[in-house]
């Protein structure tokens, strides 16, 4: 396949590229939606939620700027790395007694669609090791903020759920332990 003449019919100009790096793209940019998303359903942005609304905020452009540094000019640096870390960790403390291992995703919104930027946070680093494969130098600061940006989400579930009441249902697998 490749885009016909009429350009309203090409939504994305690699979309019929054979390159994980497309793939790669196309869930970055899912992750960005799924962050937006959160963030327009955190009612509470203007009281008990400012801070995660702030953090949501800024962290919704790294998603995009994850998405370009690849095929791009690298737009994620340390000082990236470190802001994240220091919410990461501003989070940990403030939940530290709830974390016990895995919880089922469940809670209301916007933590349904954190647990989906979540998800799409780990399907942005599979797709980076496909394109890594295929012979691309890969940054190490990108994969580095895709694994933050995970486990920041998963934490802001839980802050969410805490804030809010909400007690976290423990995850027991059958399969692992």
């Amino acid at each position: 396949m490749k885009p016909g003449p009429i350009r309203d019919e090409c939504c994305y100009p690699f979309i019929y590229e054979t390159s994980h790096l497309c793939d790669y793209e196309v869930v970055t940019d899912e992750l960005c939606g799924h962050v937006g998303a959160a963030l327009s359903l955190l009612a509470e942005a203007r009281t008990t939620m400012r801070d995660i609304a702030e953090d949501l905020d800024k962290l919704q452009p790294l998603a995009f700027h994850a998405n370009g540094s690849i095929r791009g000019r690298l737009a994620i640096g340390e000082s990236d790395i470190a802001w994240l870390q220091s919410r990461l960790a501003h989070y940990r403390d403030e939940v530290a007694a709830g974390i016990h291992g895995f919880v089922l995703p469940r809670g209301a919104q916007p933590v349904p669609q954190l647990h989906l930027a979540r998800s799409a946070a780990k399907k942005a680093i599979r797709a980076l090791v496909r394109v890594e494969q295929e012979g691309r130098e890969i940054p190490a600061v990108v994969p580095r903020l895709l694994n933050l940006i995970c486990n920041f989400c998963f934490v802001l579930t839980l802050a969410i759920n805490r804030r809010r009441g909400v007690d976290e249902i423990p995850f027991v697998s059958k399969s692992y332990g």
